[in-house]
């Protein structure tokens, strides 16, 4: 191969993608004796070897790459990488692909050395995108242009979401971060994409391709290395960033390089489109216009760098590759690859030192040539080099044999994750390249073979890899089945587990199916097989339901029904809050006949449930009760047996011994601050009253009731006092305290009150169990206001029955509330300014017992002014109790009090 057949006929053929360029050149090297083609990447050079060994024959071909050598005895036509070409052997026809790449900042000034001195006997050919066409002029004046159209339509359709991509997509990302990033988003979202890096070795590319060409997945995830002629049917190619970094600092994308990238949709006279997903913003009109009609300005220079390379020493080899060009649009090379690397190791004295003579210059050049493939150009990999210039310059003059073995043995393993995989391969690659170097190592066929089967061995795992994180197996199957027409066969197994074509896509949780695709682009059609067979399966778990023990059911969070563990149905608010509504979860597909079973069934269960639990309080539902007697029955069963004793004040009062002891036989105890049923107190039953309450009500407080045997909590801040006194509870002092402990407490602090004031003790503090402030806190809530403190103990005093408690702002209301439904007028108070005197001179009201000698303690509250006129009437004749006033109320007296303690005992 020479510049000195200038009587051949060359020819630039230049245009867009899809224009058929390599196809031709092919079939013009094919017509000719010999030939050879050079490509830009070894895995477009392993492709098309193939498709010409399909042709010739295996001894016919040679490939030749960096890391592979396939060269029969009498082989005709050369497949090569460009950096690979055999620049001393002649053959009729030359072809180099994506000539563009003269312009290319890392590998253009291979590019350039090829279009100005590689030509083939009778016919050369270059191939690539019209913008070098001026320079093709300027450099190779004697070529012949034809241009090329591209044979089919690319039309952009603007940004979409990843989840909306259609199928057979190339999505495009320029770091192998960001390509698994992607990959495991479609894989979620659409059961699967192959994988195709720079880094792969050509097995596991050809693996990963081989599953998006047959359709086991659709999507095929990339960085730009798609873009240099690698041949799949892609509809569509979605940029998922248009930067990337090229080795010196992150940049955008020319439209040219787009161009290539998106030229890969549409394949002969298909049709393709390109748009941008995920991050990348929309592409501008200038830029889209330039893709659509494959316009764009032309290249101004091209990469270069001398050819005649002077090896008499090694100051003479890098003097000539600093050499310049006289040429204004060739652009010298200043850091390439293999120029750092003999930059680096002329820094070692070792290495100059034995750099003696053209022979050893020569050879230490061509170990410059070795890649780093890993694209670190780190110490090691010079040390790497120095070590082979060293064997190869001592003794025989030939790598150590075993520690070439050593060296190949390090890398032969398969565990580790991706990125391992990927970095082993990168190192048995440059082994692979030493070894196809016959003259540096003993046996090199041996090695060769060796060096072949760590990186398949390595290959096959990273495939494994990348299919197990990337693709979904199970719904690749699916998508086959279901282009080929196939119905997809269902069952649900013994464990619930619902299967798909002998694959699990879900399992049933009691009268649900829970799928596992819900995301997958094909769980339609999955799921749509899968729903087959529940009928047959609900009808089967309805039979089990109604033949259940009462032992299978329970009570879940929020007023769930569970049967075995998994829920059922839902309670939901009914007509009164005993009698909760029934609601069976998966109601499209548990309809009619099924559903009332399974309402009927549960709905005998919770009416045990609730008499096993609540019986006491059903009793007082039916029980024969008249007059007041029957009105705080009805707020008990309100209250879920529980009730504020302010709120049937009223009816209280009005009850006679008769009916007293009918609310007592039912097990209704009366205390001065509640009125409850001791039984209703058990953890389990006051848990079974706080479900009640919530459904409801429809509030779930988030700590739900207290611990079992907790008798006093901190009240929560979403819990309403409704809330606990549904439960047994009342609140006082920032406390929820159980009522019957809270009917103790107050006896105990009656008692000491009557004695006038009192402090607080050691046997409050111990039965309340809180410490002083909160005791306080109770103690105002339970009438009683702090007084003068007695050596520097607080005494408190109760308050006079003029005055409204001091209650907590929602007791406050809900008393105030409470007289207004039943029609009563809410007591009136005086403002404290107001005369004393009035009231405690002509009043006539009965004073209360414990608030003190007349006139009140210093510092007590002042005494409210003198009711209305009709009080006054109602005093000036007997004194009587009357409910409208503010005199001592029966159960106040001392004597309600004693017969309270006897009810109690």
């Amino acid at each position: 191969m020479s510049s000195v057949f200038e009587d051949g006929r060359i020819t630039a053929m230049l245009g867009p993608t899809n224009t058929g360029k390599t196809y031709f050149a092919i079939e013009r090297m094919l017509g000719h004796a010999s030939g050879m083609i050079g490509f830009p990447l070894r895995l477009l050079a392993r492709e098309n070897y193939e498709r010409v060994v399909s042709l010739k024959g295996k001894n016919a071909v040679a490939l030749i790459t960096g890391e592979e050598k396939i060269l029969p005895p009498h082989a005709r036509y050369f497949v090569c990488t460009v950096e690979s070409m055999p620049v001393d052997r002649i053959v009729d026809f030359l072809a180099i692909d994506e000539i563009q790449l003269c312009g290319d900042r890392e590998r253009g000034h291979v590019f350039t050395d090829r279009l100005l001195h590689a030509r083939g006997r009778q016919e050369t050919m270059f191939l690539g995108s019209d913008i070098i066409r001026p320079l093709i002029r300027k450099l190779v004046p004697k070529a012949e242009i034809v241009g090329r159209q591209r044979m089919s339509r690319l039309t952009y359709t603007g940004p979409r979401k990843l989840t909306r991509l259609p199928r057979r997509t190339a999505i495009v990302a320029f770091s192998a971060a960001d390509v698994y990033v992607l990959a495991e988003i479609v894989r979620r979202q659409r059961g699967g994409a192959a994988v195709v890096l720079g880094a792969l070795s050509p097995r596991a590319r050809n693996a990963q391709v081989a599953m998006y060409q047959e359709g086991e997945v659709d999507y095929l995830i990339a960085t730009d290395a798609i873009g240099m002629g690698l041949n799949m049917d892609v509809d569509h190619v979605a940029f998922a960033e248009d930067m990337k970094f090229d080795g010196r600092a992150p940049r955008r994308l020319t439209p040219p390089e787009m161009a290539q990238i998106a030229g890969r949709a549409g394949r002969h006279m298909n049709d393709g489109t390109f748009g941008v997903t995920g991050d990348c913003p929309p592409l501008d009109e200038e830029m889209v216009e330039a893709l659509e009609s494959h316009r764009f300005d032309p290249l101004r220079h091209v990469y270069w760098r001398n050819h005649r390379m002077s090896f008499r020493s090694l100051s003479e080899l890098q003097r000539s590759l600093g050499v310049y060009s006289d040429q204004p649009h060739m652009i010298r090379k200043r850091d390439a690859e293999d120029h750092r690397t003999l930059e680096s190791l002329a820094r070692m004295e070792a290495v100059v030192e034995r750099a003696k003579g053209p022979d050893r210059v020569r050879l230490l050049w061509d170990i410059c040539q070795i890649p780093d493939f890993r694209k670190t150009m780190s110490e090691s990999h010079a040390n790497l080099l120095a070590k082979i210039y060293f064997d190869l310059t001592d003794g025989a003059q030939c790598l150590e044999t075993d520690w070439v073995a050593n060296q190949v043995s390090r890398f032969d393993r398969t565990d580790g994750d991706i990125d391992t995989l990927v970095n082993r391969i990168a190192h048995i690659r440059t082994w692979t390249y030493i070894t196809h170097r016959a003259d540096w190592v003993s046996d090199p066929v041996h090695w060769q073979a060796q060096t072949r089967a760590v990186e398949d061995r390595l290959s096959d795992a990273l495939h494994d890899k990348l299919t197990q994180r990337f693709v979904d197996k199970r719904a690749a199957l699916f998508l086959r089945k279901l282009k080929d027409g196939g119905n997809l066969a269902a069952a649900v197994k013994s464990d619930s587990t619902v299967v798909v074509e002998g694959h699990a896509v879900g399992h049933m949780e009691g009268l649900k199916f829970v799928p596992d695709v819900v995301d997958s682009t094909n769980a339609k059609p999955v799921l749509a097989a899968a729903r087959k067979v529940l009928p047959e399966e609900l009808a089967r778990r309805t039979g089990q339901i109604e033949a259940a023990d009462n032992a299978a059911f329970s009570i879940g969070p929020k007023g769930t029904l569970i049967w075995l563990g998994a829920e059922i149905a839902s309670l939901e608010a009914g007509a009164d809050i005993l009698s909760p509504q029934i609601r069976v979860v998966n109601e499209e597909l548990v309809e009619g006949e099924m559903r009332k079973r399974i309402e009927a069934r549960l709905r005998t269960w919770l009416t045990g449930e609730m008499e096993e639990r609540l019986g006491p309080l059903l009793a007082i539902k039916t029980a024969e009760l008249e007059g007041a007697a029957r009105g705080i029955g009805f707020q008990v069963l309100e209250g879920i047996g529980g009730v504020s004793a302010d709120q049937i004040g009223g009816l209280r009062r009005d009850l006679d011994d008769e009916q007293r002891k009918s609310l007592a036989r039912l097990g209704i105890r009366f205390g001065t601050e509640t009125v409850f049923l001791p039984v209703l107190l058990k953890p389990k039953v006051v848990e079974f009253r706080a479900m009640l309450w919530s459904v409801f009500s429809g509030q779930f407080p988030e700590e739900g009731p207290p611990p079992a045997g907790r008798v006093m909590i901190t009240r929560a801040e979403d819990a309403t006092d409704a809330f606990y006194l549904a439960i047994g509870y009342k609140r006082v002092g920032g406390h929820a305290v159980r009522a019957d402990m809270l009917e103790r407490v107050a006896q105990m602090v009656r008692q000491a009150a009557r004695e006038g004031a009192f402090s607080i003790s050691a046997d409050m503090l111990s039965l309340a169990g809180v410490g002083h402030e909160a005791m306080a806190e109770i103690l105002k809530d339970l009438g009683y206001r702090r007084g003068e403190d007695v050596e520097e103990q607080p005494r408190f005093i109760a308050r006079r029955r003029q005055e409204q408690k001091r209650r907590p702002e929602g007791d406050r209301k809900a008393g105030l509330d409470g007289k207004t439904e039943r029609g009563e007028k809410p007591e009136r108070v005086r403002k404290p300014g107001s005369s004393g005197k009035a009231a405690q001179d002509g009043s006539g009201e009965k004073r209360d017992r414990n608030a003190g000698p007349k006139g009140g303690q210093k510092g007590g509250p002042r005494k409210p002014k003198r009711q209305d006129d009709r009080s006054k009437r109602q005093n000036s004749g007997p004194k009587v109790i009357s409910s409208n006033g503010p005199a001592m109320r029966p159960e106040d007296s001392p004597f309600a009090i004693l017969q309270q303690l006897k009810l109690a005992k």
